[in-house]
């Protein structure tokens, strides 16, 4: 006879799969955004929520940017949220 500490962590390890297994196949909730950089010299910007880093090399680069962290790339000067067309 197994103990309940055994089918506990058995049942958080197939838990903590599934949760993977969803994380991986989810899709997003809003499409990413394109920005374009305006300034002069190179520029490197963190998403305030993903935590990445959006490198614009050149005046005219553009990115998309994770919708995620879009609002807080609309604070920036040098940077100019493209509209789809």
């Amino acid at each position: 006879m197994s103990c309940c500490g055994s089918k506990r962590e058995s049942l958080k390890q197939s838990f903590a799969s599934q949760v993977q297994e969803t994380e991986q196949h989810s899709t997003k909730m809003w499409n990413d955004v394109l920005f374009e950089y305006t300034g002069n010299n190179s520029f490197t910007v963190k998403g305030s929520v993903t935590g990445n880093r959006y490198n614009f090399s050149k005046t005219g680069e553009r990115q998309l940017v994770d919708y995620r962290d879009a609002s807080g790339m609309r604070a920036e000067s040098s940077l100019k949220k493209v509209n789809a067309s």
